[in-house]
């Protein structure tokens, strides 16, 4: 029985794995251009203040977090590091 759980465990080891080496390499051309945009949205945001626009300026400013290293691609490295945590214990089970 154990044979066969580890047969059919071996597909889904190859797509995780190369599912994982693709979102890695979106992650990082995204997580290039996310940081671009954190910069023009928070340069945005401190024109928006001295402007007299706080509403605006404070809006851009959580913007320019959420995007920014700190912010969202945060999330998606833990999930990134789920996902290769998950396919190390496949990998794991079928080798032992």
């Amino acid at each position: 029985m154990r044979i066969i759980l580890k047969i059919l465990a071996a597909p889904f080891v190859v797509v995780l794995t190369v599912l994982w080496t693709f979102l890695v390499f979106v992650f990082c051309w995204g997580e290039m251009l996310l940081n671009i945009a954190s910069g023009i949205v928070g340069l945005l945001a401190v024109v928006l203040f001295f402007m007299g626009q706080t509403t605006g300026g404070i809006v851009f400013m959580v913007i320019a977090f959420l995007v920014s290293p700190v912010g969202l691609p945060v999330i998606v490295k833990w999930l990134l590091g789920k996902i290769f945590d998950f396919n190390e214990a496949l990998k794991d089970f079928i080798t032992t």
